[in-house]
C-alpha cells in the first residue's frame, strides 16, 4: 500500500467482505473467507512491526479500522476461522487499542454485536 487513503480502502473492505461473510453460503461464502483472510494479511502487513498503522501514534486508520475490532468475533464465527491464528499482530494491535479509554468506552461487547447479527439474518430470511 502506498498511503492511509490505501489503508482505508482496506477498511472498507473488512465491511463489505465481512458483511458477505455472515450473508453467504456454499462457494461464494468460501470464496469470502479467503477474500477475508487476504484482507487481513494486507492489513496485517502495513501493520508490520509498527504499533499503530501511522507508526507510534494512533491514527487516522486506527480510528478508522478500530470499530470492526467488536465485529471480529462475529466474523470468525460465521467464518469458521481464527483472527488471531491467521493475522496475530492485527489482533495485538486490536488489544493495544482496547487499551486506550477512547476505544475502549465506544465499541459494543461482541457477543451483542454477533447476537444483533443473528437477529438480523432472522429478520432477513438468511438464517
Amino acid at each position: 500500500m502506498d498511503s492511509a487513503l490505501d489503508e482505508m480502502a482496506e477498511t472498507l473492505r473488512v465491511y463489505d467482505c465481512g458483511t458477505r461473510l455472515w450473508k453467504l453460503k456454499g462457494e461464494a461464502h468460501e470464496a469470502t473467507k479467503r477474500e477475508f483472510i487476504e484482507i487481513l494479511k494486507l492489513l496485517e502487513g502495513e501493520l508490520g512491526e509498527k504499533r499503530f498503522f501511522g507508526g507510534e501514534t494512533f491514527g487516522f486508520v486506527d480510528v478508522a479500522l478500530a470499530p470492526f475490532l467488536a465485529w471480529f468475533y462475529t466474523y470468525e464465527t460465521f467464518a469458521g476461522l481464527s483472527i488471531e491464528d491467521t493475522a496475530p499482530k492485527l489482533m495485538a494491535w486490536g488489544r493495544m487499542c482496547v487499551e486506550r479509554e477512547s476505544v475502549a468506552k465506544t465499541l459494543p461487547e461482541p457477543r451483542k454485536v454477533y447476537e444483533f447479527v443473528c437477529s438480523l439474518k432472522k429478520m432477513l430470511g438468511i438464517e
